[in-house]
């Protein structure tokens, strides 16, 4: 396509309203922010960021916040996540994945796997995945971008540093084998299963992959992690890099985009009259009838809707007074 005519289409694209949520498939090979960089280039807008990482050897669904939908991260960020994995078993790696390097074992050890491997039987895999299943304590890994004391922790692994880290806890919904799944030997002595995991948000399934491992004595890391769903969002609605540049060359790329207020589906709603949304629009409180706000809870978030049921702000709901107090506004009268 010439440089002119990307030129047209980019311009024409950004005079449009862009906000709103995509859902786009991740490819392995890519970080989370070059997939974000890449986003921001086929749609001339800066305004994107996403609501969590992937690892670069990992693919599926990465949640990226267009325009003033960015400024809803705080609100899905935290939802679950469900996960598709291989575990090698076998043997570990530095990093948790199939990206480092193995953890050598004694010939000896070597030996104890290879007869722990084969000890193996579907009710034993079953009994170790339901052991790791519920709220758990999780360490992360060193190699993650979790930081410590300002510095993300795989900077230091990288640098020879191994520091203590403490626990989190985390919840652990599902972990099961997929359907008509089991070992599957890789003709080296080691084996790969394939796996099924929901969790909460900042589960490390690497580290659950270790864990498992563990169970039976053996070293294990991840050869395969594809995410599938985050919150609401699941992999059928993702689309490629490649599906996200026709679009845009199509100028079809609006039906791609989740509205902000569809994005937040799961919280409680109200509809504001004309001067109830004047207010919201500048950050002042509105207060709510009785029987709108029966069933809401004290501090949960209510979306905010205009006439035209648009999502004008998300607020905090202050039971003792029936008011709802913006949070964050989407739409104001100097935007």
């Amino acid at each position: 396509m010439p440089t002119k005519v990307i030129a047209n289409l980019t311009n024409s694209i950004t005079m449009t309203s862009m906000d709103g949520v995509l859902i786009i498939d991740k490819p392995a090979g890519m970080t989370s922010h070059d997939v974000v960089a890449r986003v921001r280039r086929i749609l001339g807008e800066r305004r994107i960021g996403h609501t969590g990482t992937l690892d670069p050897f990992a693919t599926g669904v990465l949640v990226l916040l267009v325009g003033r939908a960015t400024r809803l991260a705080q609100f899905l960020s935290g939802a679950e996540k469900e996960y598709e994995a291989t575990i090698r078993l076998g043997y570990a790696t530095d990093t948790g994945d199939l990206t480092g390097n193995p953890i050598k074992n004694a010939s000896a050890d070597n030996v104890q796997s290879i007869t722990n491997l084969q000890s193996i039987t579907r009710e034993k895999i079953g009994a170790a995945l339901a052991k790791l299943r519920g709220e758990i304590d999780q360490i992360p890994p060193m190699y993650s971008a979790k930081k410590v004391k300002g510095r993300k922790l795989y900077e230091l692994a990288r640098s020879g540093e191994d520091i203590e880290r403490k626990p989190v806890r985390i919840t652990i919904h599902e972990f099961e084998l997929l359907p008509n799944d089991f070992l599957k030997r890789t003709g080296d002595g080691n084996a790969d299963l394939n796996v099924r995991v929901v969790c909460s948000a900042g589960t490390y399934v690497r580290t659950l992959a270790e864990d498992l491992g563990k169970e039976f004595g053996l070293g294990a890391h991840l050869t395969v992690l594809k995410r599938t769903r985050a919150g609401d969002f699941n992999i059928e609605r993702a689309l490629s890099l490649d599906d996200l540049q026709d679009r845009v060359a199509g100028n079809n790329i609006q039906d791609s985009l989740v509205s902000p207020d569809a994005a937040l589906s799961r919280l409680a709603f109200v509809h504001l009259s004309d001067a109830a949304a004047a207010r919201a629009r500048h950050g002042m409180q509105v207060r709510v009838d009785d029987s709108t706000s029966l069933n809401w809870r004290n501090g949960e978030n209510v979306r905010m809707r205009g006439v035209d049921s648009g999502l004008l702000a998300v607020a905090v709901f202050e039971k003792s007074s029936a008011t709802l107090h913006p949070k964050v506004v989407l739409v104001s009268d100097d935007l």
